[in-house]
């Protein structure tokens, strides 16, 4: 009788065969066996996700409960679907996986063992197994001998089809979570960010009531003085490239929790974009493309198998899944300590926002929830230019819960630990998207280490009344004329009336979702 480790017990009924936690080697031969994907130059395995090259928001719900119904904070993300809607398309998943193979991966989400919560993902796809291995905690051999009752299940099917009219689903595609019997659906959608991301939301809903803030950051520390810091950001603000500096340590690139004891990342890997990957500019990155990784919707030559990094006729959105001891300066295990610094990415597609300012704590509780950017092509169904938004937290599509609550566990952590905070455009200078140029990254570099090594902490400061921000006058590595926006426009009356525009946007935005602010947050922010 073969071994399926307990997934009878939720209803997983005669697979085939059950394979779990296998190797990064023996998934990869699996993946080609069953032609999921080829082969690159470089021993990736490179697969395209078909219809969709992103996160389907619109296809995302919580299953509303009475026990966790006054926790959500419902909206047009975090959409109810009724219990026995998950239950008929969760029968319908599990009826769809007999007789098929399965891949089985079970792992961690959290690198501080006291904050720790053990996955299930049950795959269909060897190479989205192979995601998740690499974005995952990997459990050593005796952990995974103990492993005993996963925390969460993830049940992953991108070959099985929702029937809208039926299954009450926007389309083919249903990522749905149900935190009362913990256990998410994927299905009908073959983009592996929708396994990591359940994850994050999962965690998300968990740690505040452990005395844990869950963020959507990246973080990194001096290797020598152990000083940390963190990036907020949207997909396509910087987090991954920014953090992966070579003069400090990659705690993580992407989820991380603020203990009492410090930073610690929720993932053992990396989801790097890969579009216009350059081995001069992102050389970790790039690197770690190699033999094990899992790579998305990349163009490949026909003849070398070379990827094209610069092609993006399939999606803007390519990735690349590698395990973080990939990168040859990650911190293992992923923890830091109390962040001294925190560094909000934003890309202002109007071009108008400093490219570095530096933020008052009411300031920062300001922008912290307010989460101003723009998305970026690819990254959602549907998206082929930047599209400003405002997405609460830096990650409002994970976040379940009501934002006052995360916004106020940063605010006393900043306040308690006297952490700097800087707001840095990765964006757009000299005007608008179409008009403008995207921000220098060896600019941005320089100002970020200026910030991390306390450059900034006496240097001259203008406050910008419009933004309510101070910008620094002097930055080592940065000519002055870029450290002031209005000084790259060729049109000055022009920036001004964008400015203006903008910050009634900010103005209008806050208003409408966080009425009921305190008001020296509200007096922070942009002044129309």
């Amino acid at each position: 009788m073969q071994h399926t480790y307990g997934l009878d017990r939720i209803g997983v009924i005669n697979p085939e065969v059950v394979y779990r936690n296998m190797s990064p080697a023996w998934l990869t031969e699996q993946a080609l066996l069953n032609q999921e994907g080829v082969l690159s130059d470089t021993g990736a395995l490179v697969v395209r996700t078909g219809k969709y090259t992103g996160r389907a928001p619109d296809d995302k719900f919580i299953v509303d409960t009475p026990s966790i119904h006054d926790y959500i904070a419902w909206n047009n993300i975090n959409r109810p679907i009724s219990k026995e809607k998950f239950n008929a398309i969760k029968s319908k998943m599990l009826a769809y996986f007999q007789n098929r193979p399965l891949y089985l991966f079970d792992g961690f989400a959290g690198a501080d063992e006291l904050c720790r919560k053990k996955f299930r993902v049950v795959n269909e796809l060897a190479s989205e197994c192979l995601f998740i291995r690499n974005l995952l905690i990997r459990p050593t051999a005796e952990e995974l001998a103990q492993y005993g009752e996963p925390d969460f299940t993830i049940l992953v099917a991108p070959g099985f089809q929702c029937n809208p009219q039926v299954d009450g689903t926007h389309s083919q595609a249903a990522i749905l979570v149900d935190y009362e019997s913990r256990m998410v659906l994927i299905a009908g959608t073959r983009y592996a960010g929708e396994i990591k991301k359940s994850v994050f939301s999962v965690m998300n809903y968990f740690l505040p009531n452990e005395g844990v803030l869950p963020m959507h950051c990246s973080a990194n520390m001096d290797p020598v003085t152990k000083e940390t810091a963190i990036f907020f950001g949207l997909s396509g603000t910087g987090k991954t490239t920014l953090s992966a500096d070579p003069n400090r340590k990659l705690i993580g690139d992407d989820e991380h929790g603020w203990s009492s004891r410090g930073i610690f990342n929720f993932e053992g890997g990396c989801y790097a974009k890969c579009i216009n990957l350059n081995p001069e500019k992102e050389p970790y990155i790039y690197n770690a493309i190699k033999a094990g990784t899992l790579v998305e919707n990349v163009v490949l030559d026909e003849d070398t198998r070379h990827p094209n990094y610069f092609d993006s006729k399939i999606t803007e959105n390519t990735r690349a899944g590698y395990p973080i001891d990939y990168i040859p300066n990650a911190a293992q295990p992923g923890k830091g300590g109390i962040p001294t610094v925190i560094i909000f990415l934003t890309a202002d597609s109007f071009g108008v926002l400093p490219p570095i300012s530096r933020l008052s704590k009411e300031a920062a509780m300001y922008h912290f929830v307010t989460g101003f950017t723009s998305k970026v092509a690819g990254t959602e169904q549907g998206i082929t230019e930047p599209i400003p938004t405002f997405s609460t937290l830096f990650g409002e599509p994970f976040m379940p819960l009501a934002p006052d609550i995360y916004a106020g566990m940063l605010g006393e952590r900043i306040e308690k630990y006297n952490t700097k905070v800087y707001l840095v455009n990765t964006g757009w200078t000299g005007g608008p998207y179409g008009i403008g140029s995207r921000m220098d990254l060896k600019y941005t570099r320089a100002m970020i280490t200026a910030a991390l090594n306390g450059y900034l902490d006496d240097v001259p400061y203008r406050h910008d009344l419009r933004f309510n921000v101070d910008i620094p006058q002097t930055c080592p590595g940065v000519p002055n004329q870029i450290l002031n926006p209005r000084a790259t426009w060729d049109n000055k009356k022009s920036y001004d009336i964008m400015a203006k525009k903008v910050a009634a946007m900010f103005y209008e935005n806050f208003k409408t979702k966080y009425p009921d602010m305190p008001e020296e947050i509200i007096e922070a922010g942009p002044r129309v």
